[in-house]
């Protein structure tokens, strides 16, 4: 009997976990089995074709909001050409409606429902020997012209579910998922985890040898998909300090925390975390205190913000702070008010994300108290409720696109504080606005290189007619060398030309105390090597006293200085350079 274990990733570089762990559930059971990885972007045909080939007599898909509808076509072509083999789907899309599902797909022969380890294991005993697997507990399947759902028991203890990862040949360029808890502590009703309450936990020391063990193959990144990653502060410090002390810096992982729940002694190690360790998502949602009533979220923003600000002064984790658009109570000026909240913070990114309401959701079942209309296909995202109109939530999308771009990129940053903080009361109003320069200039209907996106905030700046354009092309300039080495610039920026400029750079860094002072990493090596991996530039004015303070762009007279970029740095570090102003 041959299994395949499949699915289709949003992305190349996602792993998917559950198939793993089936995997890893049944190997004592049957030995011929396969794990195949697609992505949504490869052609259904393709996938179609592929599958044949293998041949397998049990075929199993792992579903999910993103690739149930394609999952849907493939099993239903499929079941065409190979009418014998037993197709099994699970994952959190089809473990809800399960019923309907199955109705409206007879390609479908069972659907394990909820966590699937201990049945699936259940599952194959059964099919291997060709027994009667109707009645294995949380199994849908179809019998006699009928489809009958068996009731789940009691999820399993953590210590019975296998290392997904034992064994495997691991890809370095992949992200790699992984859990040390099932479960959350919190009953938010967008959220599939309020279905099961309760956390459960792997036991501590086995976290630590199957991280060592991910460590030692120097994978990319390891994304911890617990949902409150620090629901229990202890088990959660204890992790952070093994992965601190067997740290490689081949690997970097991330997060979901909940910032206000970081203690003092979380606080004090996360301080020595090494640059780019550690990444942080952080969901805020909501600022209003309406909204977070009715979707049962708990939440101390105060706490939150003063946790924010003290680990952003490390200069150490990149942080990531998510907002909702859609949930109930929360209109247009109700979220203009949690976005502003949120970005007065200045995270790394800030993620928009639009309300879907997902099968077996609190507010999917609420959908009519709140007069939601969404769509009725993956991803059941919503288009207006009795709070937005679908035309503000189209204008949200905007406002969350520019913040994609020139905010989250981290490339413009000193250009976006000199805008918002001159000439906007707040930076909601400045991404609005940018949005509908975008979308009146048809910028929207193309994507757009980072040169071109640099050239088109100028082009925002001078249309607003804003004052100081010099200073501010300066300014923006700095942004374009921070982030990018390059020897030439592109023609809007200013290009201030000094005699003999080229000769002067050599001599600088023919100076033992020059290198010594700013480019330590370069010692030793000879002038004409430190000058591929540094960038001189002279600047009309000073640009790094206006990034430290953005208000005085009025006051800011002309001052030729220049500036030296060092790229030399990790790249998981939060900035692209390091910037010293020099005598040349």
């Amino acid at each position: 009997m041959k299994l395949l274990l499949t699915t289709l990733n949003a992305k190349y570089i996602h792993t998917n976990l559950a198939i793993r762990y089936l995997k890893k559930s049944v190997e004592n059971i049957i030995k011929d089995i396969e794990i195949q990885e697609y992505t949504i972007n490869h052609h259904n045909d393709y996938i179609i074709s592929e599958i044949y080939k293998k041949q397998p007599d049990i075929l199993c898909f792992s579903c999910y909001i993103w690739n149930i509808e394609t999952i849907l076509y493939i099993t239903k072509n499929i079941k065409k050409i190979m009418p014998e083999t037993i197709i099994v789907l699970g994952g959190p899309e089809v473990s809800f409606e399960t019923k309907e599902l199955m109705e409206s797909n007879d390609s479908i022969d069972i659907v394990v429902i909820g966590e699937g380890e201990i049945v699936f294991k259940n599952l194959i005993d059964c099919l291997s020997k060709e027994n009667d697997y109707s009645k294995i507990s949380g199994i849908a399947y179809r019998g006699k012209g009928d489809i009958f759902i068996n009731q789940k028991e009691k999820n399993p203890s953590l210590e019975e579910i296998p290392f997904p990862y034992d064994e495997e040949l691991l890809t370095k360029d992949k992200i790699v998922y992984y859990e040390s808890s099932r479960g959350c502590p919190y009953n938010c009703q967008y959220c599939l985890s309020s279905a099961d309450q309760g956390v459960r936990y792997l036991p501590i020391e086995r976290v630590k040898n199957e991280l060592k063990y991910l460590i030692d193959a120097e994978v990319k990144q390891i994304k911890f998909v617990d949902r409150t990653f620090n629901a229990n502060k202890d088990f959660a410090l204890e992790i952070m300090k093994f992965i601190i002390a067997n740290n490689k810096e081949k690997t970097n992982f991330h997060f979901e925390v909940t910032a206000d729940l970081l203690g003092e002694e979380m606080l004090t190690l996360l301080k020595e975390v090494p640059v780019g360790l550690f990444q942080f998502e952080i969901g805020v949602q909501s600022t209003n205190e309406e909204t977070l009533k009715e979707i049962d979220r708990k939440m101390d923003f105060e706490k939150l913000k003063e946790k924010v600000n003290i680990i952003s002064s490390y200069r150490n984790i990149h942080q990531h702070l998510d907002l909702i658009v859609g949930l109930p109570k929360e209109d247009y000026y109700t979220f203009r008010k949690s976005f502003e909240d949120v970005f007065s913070l200045r995270p790394e990114k800030l993620q928009i994300g639009f309300l879907k309401l997902l099968k077996g959701s609190g507010l999917r079942a609420k959908a009519l108290e709140y007069n939601y209309v969404y769509l009725d296909t993956p991803p059941y995202e919503v288009l207006e409720n009795d709070s937005l109109s679908y035309g503000e939530i189209i204008r949200l999308k905007g406002i969350e696109e520019m913040v994609e771009i020139y905010w989250n990129s981290r490339i413009f940053n000193t250009s976006i504080e000199v805008i918002i903080q001159n000439f906007y009361a707040n930076a909601f109003r400045f991404f609005e606005e940018l949005w509908k320069f975008w979308e009146k200039n048809g910028y929207h209907h193309t994507s757009h290189g980072k040169n071109r996106l640099y050239e088109i905030l100028l082009e925002f700046y001078q249309q607003k007619d804003f004052h100081k354009l010099n200073t501010f092309k300066e300014v923006l300039k700095f942004d374009f060398l921070k982030n990018t080495r390059t020897s030439s610039l592109p023609s809007f920026f200013i290009r201030v030309e000094e005699e003999c400029f080229k000769n002067s750079c050599h001599e600088f860094l023919q100076q033992k105390e020059n290198i010594d002072k700013y480019l330590p990493n370069y010692a030793d090596q000879p002038a004409k090597q430190i000058i591929k991996k540094v960038h001189f530039e002279p600047f009309l004015y000073d640009v790094i006293q206006l990034e430290e303070n953005p208000t005085i762009l009025s006051e800011a007279d002309e001052k030729v200085i220049t500036v030296l970029f060092d790229y030399d740095l990790s790249s998981k570090a939060i900035d692209h350079s390091r910037y010293y102003i020099v005598s040349i």
